[in-house]
């Protein structure tokens, strides 16, 4: 044997052992980097559909993840199973020494949509204004028979509710409504609709001359069947103006409860103004009675001692406009400013 056949032999065997400790280096790193994966149930879970699986419940279910165990909860509605109940189950699907971390009990939600009462509410509403004489839609208000709640339906559902079928009747206010919710699933609903209106009331009791600010004054709606033309439907047509009398909350306000604010109190010292042609009397009086601009009112002479009628035209004004051939005598004989017209020229 040469020495280069020697020398090949060596080199071959040395490859050859290096190779083999390669691989088992690689077979052993192999070895110790993939553990066992357990299966660990879970503490919560979310599932969409009317079934829960194994692999909702459980994490390195592996093969059998897929297969339905137990029915799931409502739509929108959380259910809990125990711990126990699930490792006996899946015991059956071959998986043992299920690591429970130590739970008592898994919580189970089933996934949904929700369609919320609002949204329905406003759906019949507009409805039964589009095909009957109710007014607008705002108008409307709906007294369910049974207390109106959002509903659940599946997360995957596509689409909008819409009314399948609708009937009103006109002289008792009754309607019944199908609804068609997304993924098919319909509700049948009934009640009264009623037409309103707005009207206006005052928040406080009010007296006699007050004046109406917008902090006295509330909005609520009525029945439209019970208004009638001259009640307030709206905060502007009151305010700044007086209440003719005492007003008491929740009654509506109507045009005949107002008036101009009193320009003259009862017992008040005002000015009274005699006007006959040619002459403008003024004297001092005594308001009997209250009044607003334009008002007639009567008033204490108080020179004269004798009561006449006088409208009011100012703040402490009241105006005699009626012809008294004794006006300067009514006077006392002294009036406290008498105005004569100028003489017409010849």
């Amino acid at each position: 044997m040469t020495n280069m056949s020697i020398h090949l032999i060596r080199t071959l065997a040395f490859t050859a052992l290096a190779l083999a400790a390669f691989v088992a280096s690689s077979a052993a790193q192999v070895t110790g980097s993939i553990e066992p994966q357990h299966p660990v149930l879970r503490a919560q879970a979310t599932v969409i559909g009317d079934v829960v699986r194994i692999g909702d419940l459980i994490d390195n279910a592996g093969v059998v993840s897929n297969v339905a165990i137990f029915r799931a909860p409502d739509l929108g509605t959380t259910g809990s199973v125990s711990a126990a109940q699930v490792a006996e189950i899946v015991r059956a699907h071959a998986i043992v020494g299920l690591d429970t971390a130590g739970l008592a009990e898994v919580t189970v939600t089933r996934a949904s949509r929700l369609v919320a009462a609002t949204d329905i509410e406003n759906l019949i509403t507009g409805a039964l204004t589009a095909q009957y004489p109710l007014g607008a839609t705002q108008d409307l208000v709906l007294a369910f028979d049974q207390t109106l709640r959002g509903i659940q339906t599946d997360p995957t559902a596509t689409g909008l509710p819409h009314v399948v079928a609708l009937s009103f009747n006109a002289r008792n206010g009754r309607f019944d409504v199908t609804v068609d919710l997304p993924g098919g699933s319909k509700r049948r609903l009934t009640g009264t609709a009623t037409p309103t209106a707005n009207v206006i009331s005052v928040s406080r009791p009010l007296t006699r001359g007050e004046v109406f600010k917008a902090g006295d004054l509330v909005s609520e709606r009525r029945p439209r069947a019970d208004l009638t033309a001259d009640m307030l439907t709206s905060e502007d047509q009151a305010i700044g103006l007086a209440a003719r009398g005492g007003l008491s909350p929740g009654r509506p306000l109507r045009n005949s409860d107002l008036m101009k604010p009193e320009m003259i109190h009862r017992n008040e010292n005002v000015t009274l103004v005699y006007e006959v042609p040619g002459i403008t009397l003024t004297l001092r009086g005594k308001a009997s009675d209250g009044g607003a601009e334009g008002d007639t009112i009567e008033v204490l002479n108080v020179q004269s001692k004798r009561m006449v009628q006088g409208v009011i035209t100012g703040h402490g004004r009241v105006v005699v406009t009626a012809a008294m051939p004794s006006v300067v005598a009514e006077a006392d004989a002294k009036p406290s400013t008498v105005s004569k017209a100028p003489a017409r020229a010849q």
